[in-house]
Formats: C-alpha cells, sequence, structure tokens
C-alpha cells in the first residue's frame, strides 16, 4: 500500500480531480473572484486608517472626515461579510460536490473488480478509504484550497502595500521568513509519512471492528468478548500513538509562523519607530504598516495549515488512486461473440486453475461434458477443485483459452454479462440482506410477483417456516440474516436463485446446514422444476446425490471418476469408501 502513495517529491495522482475541477470551474471561478474581492477590500482598511491617523496626528481631523472614514471602513466591512459568505458557498461546496463525484466513482469502480483483488485488500481497509480518505481529500480541496489561495493573494497584496509605504522597512520585516519556508518544507514530508501511518493504522482498526461485529456470535459462543475488547484496544492505543506522533508535527507549524510572524513584528516595531522619529515615515504609515504585516500574519500562519491538510488530502488521494488504478482480471473480449440459443453444455477440456500465491494447482487436467438438463453431483473432501470449478463457470476468475466452453464457444470469446445471465449461482457463504424475506428472495428478480416468491420458497422445504415469522414473508431477516438459523439463510438463498430461473443453477455445498432428509426432498424437487435446465450440486455429503444423472469424484484438483452413483460403487474405491464411511457416521 505504501509503495503506491506519493511521497513527497514525487508526482501527486491528480488524475482523479482533475475532471471534477473542469466539471465544477463555474464554481471555483466564481469563489476566487469573491475570494480576491474579499483581499482587495480588506488591504483599504489599512488605507482608511492612515488617513485617519495622519489627520488626528497633524491636528486636521474633523468629525465630519472621521465620520467618512468611519463609515468608509464600515462599508468595506460589509462588502468583505458578503463576499466571504459567496466564496465560502461556492468553494467549499465544490469540496462537497467532489467529495460525493469521487466517493460515487470509487464505489462504481469497486463494482467493476472482482474476486482476486478483493481476497487481497480487507473490507475495512476499502471502507476507510471511503470514508477518512475521502474527508481529508474533501478538506484539502475545500479549506486548503481557499487557504492557500488567500494567503498567495493576500501575501503578495500585503508585501506590495509594505513595500509601496517603506522598501526598506519591508525587508527587514521579511527577514525571519525564509526560515518558515525551510522548516516547512521539512515538517511537511514528515506529516506525510506520519499521517500514511495514521491512515493505514485505521484501516486496521476499521477491518477489525467490522471483523468482530460480523462474528459475533462465534465470539460470545468461545467467550472471547475480553480477548477481542483487547486486542481491540491494542490496536487502538497503537492508532493512539500514531495520531499523537502526527500531532507532535503538526503542533510545531503553527507556533514556528507564529514565532516568525510575531518576530517580524518585533524588527518592525523597532527599525520602524526609528524611522517615524527621524521623520522618514508618518505615524499613519507606521499604523499602516503594521496593519499589513498583520495581514501577512494570516498567509504566514497559513503555510504551516495548508501543509497539512495538503499532506494529509495527497496523500489520501495516492492511497485513493492505488485503487482506482486496480483493474479486473476479468475482462470481455475485444468482440464477443453472440452466446448460442438453446439449453447449457458445458465442456471442459483440460482445465488447469492456480489460484494466485499458490504453488499447488486447484484443478489440474479436468475434462469432461455436462450434457443440458443433466444434475450432476461434485463430491469429494475438502480443498480438492469443487468449489474452484465453481467459480469458473460463474466467471469469477480468469480461464485459460481453450479450456472451458458453453454450447462449444470458448468462455473468453463470450461477454460476461452474457455469461453470467445464463448463470443462477448460490455460493457456500451466504448472503443476505437486512431487508425482509420476500425482498431477499427477489433481489436478483424484483419484478417477481408473491406467487412465484412463494413456489421458489416450497421447492426449498422453507414456506412453511417462513409463514411462522412473526410476518410472514414481511419479516425483517438482521444483519445478514442474523435472526435466521443457518439452514434457513442457505435455503432462502437456493430459493433467490430458483427465482432467476436460469439455464444453469450452481449450488457450492450451500446446504450443508440442512439436514440429510430435507437435502434429499430438495434435490428431488429441483427436478421436477428445472426441466431442461443444468443443475451442478456441489455436497460433502453423498446420500442426496443418490439419484443424480452423474457424479463427479474430485480428489486433489483431478476428476478421479464419474458416473451415477450405482456405477461408481461397483468401480471406484475412492467414492465407495467415501460413501460407506458416510452411512456408518449416520446410522
Amino acid at each position: 500500500m505504501t509503495r503506491n502513495a506519493p511521497r513527497a517529491g514525487t508526482v501527486i495522482p491528480l488524475g482523479l480531480i482533475r475532471p471534477l475541477v473542469g466539471k465544477y470551474s463555474s464554481r471555483l471561478i466564481g469563489g476566487f473572484v469573491a475570494l480576491l474581492i474579499v483581499d482587495l477590500l480588506q488591504l483599504g482598511i489599512p488605507r482608511l486608517v492612515k488617513r485617519a491617523v495622519d489627520l488626528l496626528a497633524h491636528g486636521l481631523a474633523s468629525q465630519t472626515a472621521l465620520a467618512r472614514s468611519a463609515l468608509a471602513i464600515f462599508l468595506l466591512a460589509l462588502g468583505i461579510a458578503g463576499c466571504r459568505f459567496v466564496w465560502r458557498y461556492l468553494i467549499l461546496g465544490f469540496s462537497r460536490m467532489m467529495e460525493r463525484d469521487l466517493r460515487a466513482d470509487f464505489f462504481r469502480h469497486l463494482l467493476t473488480l472482482d474476486q482476486p483483488f478483493f481476497q487481497k485488500k480487507p473490507v475495512g481497509a476499502i471502507m476507510a478509504l471511503a470514508t477518512n480518505d475521502l474527508a481529508a481529500v474533501q478538506l484539502a480541496g475545500g479549506m486548503g484550497l481557499v487557504a492557500c489561495v488567500d494567503a498567495a493573494i493576500m501575501g503578495i497584496a500585503a508585501l506590495a502595500c509594505m513595500a509601496y509605504i517603506s522598501p526598506r522597512l519591508t525587508l527587514i520585516a521579511v527577514i525571519p521568513m525564509p526560515l518558515l519556508a525551510v522548516l516547512t518544507r521539512v515538517l511537511s514530508a514528515r506529516l506525510h509519512h506520519r499521517f500514511l501511518k495514521v491512515q493505514e493504522q485505521f484501516s486496521r482498526l476499521t477491518e477489525f471492528a467490522r471483523s468482530t461485529i460480523t462474528s459475533i456470535r462465534l465470539l460470545k459462543a468461545y467467550t472471547q468478548e475480553r480477548v477481542q475488547a483487547d486486542s481491540f484496544s491494542r490496536l487502538g492505543h497503537q492508532y493512539q500513538q500514531d495520531n499523537l506522533r502526527l500531532a507532535r508535527v503538526h503542533g510545531m507549524l503553527f507556533p514556528v509562523s507564529g514565532l516568525v510572524g510575531n518576530t517580524s513584528l518585533v524588527l518592525v516595531i523597532f527599525f520602524g519607530g526609528r524611522l517615524v522619529i527621524g521623520g522618514a515615515i508618518t505615524v499613519g504609515d507606521f499604523v499602516a504598516f503594521i496593519s499589513y504585516l498583520y495581514l501577512l500574519t494570516w498567509p504566514m500562519m497559513a503555510v504551516g495549515w495548508v501543509a497539512n491538510l495538503f499532506q494529509r488530502g495527497f496523500t489520501s488521494l495516492g492511497r485513493l488512486d492505488e485503487v482506482m488504478k486496480a483493474t479486473p482480471t476479468l475482462v470481455d473480449p475485444p468482440q464477443p461473440v453472440s452466446f448460442p440459443s438453446g439449453q447449457t453444455e458445458i465442456s471442459l477440456r483440460n482445465l488447469h486453475f492456480r489460484y494466485a500465491g499458490q504453488e499447488q494447482p486447484a484443478l489440474a487436467g479436468v475434462s469432461c461434458v455436462i450434457r443440458p438438463g443433466e444434475i450432476v453431483g461434485l463430491v469429494g473432501r475438502s480443498g480438492t477443485g469443487k468449489s474452484t470449478l465453481c467459480h469458473l463457470l460463474a466467471r469469477q476468475y480468469p480461464v485459460e483459452d481453450g479450456a472451458l466452453f458453453l454450447n462449444g464457444v470458448d468462455v473468453n470469446h463470450l461477454s460476461l454479462a452474457a455469461v453470467r445471465r445464463r448463470v443462477a449461482y448460490v455460493p457456500q457463504d451466504v448472503l443476505l440482506f437486512s431487508d425482509t424475506v420476500a425482498a431477499n428472495i427477489a433481489f436478483g428478480n424484483p419484478g417477481a410477483g408473491r406467487e412465484q416468491i412463494e413456489t421458489a420458497a416450497r421447492i426449498c422445504r422453507i414456506h412453511e417456516e417462513i409463514l411462522a415469522f412473526g410476518d410472514g414473508y414481511e419479516t425483517r431477516i438482521g444483519e445478514r440474516g442474523v435472526k435466521l438459523s443457518g439452514g434457513q439463510r442457505q435455503r432462502i438463498a437456493l430459493a433467490r436463485a430458483l427465482l432467476l430461473d436460469r439455464p444453469l443453477l450452481i449450488i457450492d455445498d450451500s446446504l450443508s446446514a440442512v439436514d440429510l432428509e430435507t437435502e434429499q426432498e430438495i434435490i428431488a424437487g429441483l427436478a421436477a422444476y428445472l426441466p431442461g435446465r443444468t443443475c451442478l450440486v456441489v455436497s460433502h455429503r453423498i446420500a442426496p446425490l443418490r439419484d443424480a444423472v452423474r457424479i463427479m469424484v474430485f480428489e486433489e484438483g483431478r476428476l478421479l471418476a464419474q458416473g451415477n452413483h450405482a456405477e461408481l460403487l461397483a468401480t471406484s474405491p475412492f467414492y465407495r469408501t467415501m460413501y460407506t464411511q458416510q452411512q456408518m457416521r449416520h446410522r
């Protein structure tokens, strides 16, 4: 993560925000015009004060003249207040719009990425990017940008006005300022490094909290609440320490800026007073010069603040850019062919597959043909490639050319959407949403009527249990279906897949929490409900698959044997032993 984030002295990834600057350029231009007017009006106040002081010093002041000066200052103050509101509304509004659009772009890009990316990037890290890092970019693009432009305009203009009054005194006043530039440069590099550590630790903290909440049942079952709380406290303590180290660097910027400003004031009072005594400048000039020096103090103070905001923003922008540059491993072919019409036939031709970072192949030399309308069982020990085959058929991972064919066409010549529209996939890790039972079943087919929803539920042997819930199909099931048993969650997920009514149904060991008798009833019901459709059922239990047209036996990523139940009992010692052991356990 840190390798791709922007280091001090490297190119900042502004490509993410450049289109947004163009999109909202009218707001920015209007805001900066209002900001420029504010600064120009502020520069006029010391001139009016100078005139009034000189009139008083020379005994030429009248009530009318003083009233005019006071009224002019008041009108300038009104103009400053009005224009200040305008620039805050326009520029800070731009930063919020930029944040909104960046978050939307970030989310849309996440939806284009596939399984390999999410296996490497924890959910907590992604959540931190979508919250903390985007907030840092927004702050840099709002108040940071304003402060930078304002400090530049005010600093240059104030120096010009000071030089107009006394070039010599101006040179004396800016003597301490190079020190500020050097210290800001040094501290900015440290700010970047330490803020990066803060954001990375926040990602770890967020991921730990997420994983704890999602596994709260397991934690309570194993009485690990105190252990998790202690671990969270350690992560929180490290986050606090990283923030304190950041605060120590950040805390040095404002005192240094203030010291430089006050040192300039000391020099101006000492040498400027001598110029007044010598008659080189008037008392009014001296008062105006100090007023301009105070206006210059804000740019000097802003240097530290802006450096902090920009370093935070650029660091976060680099972290976001790392994700935005990630590309899916699965992409559509340049010229996809049309999906052949008719029922779905699957052909595997010497299929090999290895997960990234793994030495052993998950699938090795698998060849077979699954004909349309077949219900095929996949059995074998854990980690033998059954789920991997399901992932490849669902197009969640890339497949080498010439290894997987649908209706005689290489899947790499078909668009991803065309394949996925023909597959209903029920994964091992069932995911339900915090919504009603009916909404979860109809998730992939929101236009389905209640009769269709209930039909799918009946096939999955969950209809009667749903009716027993407090609000039936309108019962809200909680986060990830926390109010349901494991078997209920699995059957609702299967009903959701059935409602899609697609040519290929893949059930990836997603009936493991259902009792043996119910699983047998469900699989038997599928044969009647899915005439002409192909169905692959992964199961560790052989008994529910005895009536399948074909059973494929996997071992160490290879297709060890295939046939119907009777054929495998007669020809496969591995299958026979596996079946016998299961029968003995269930007696």
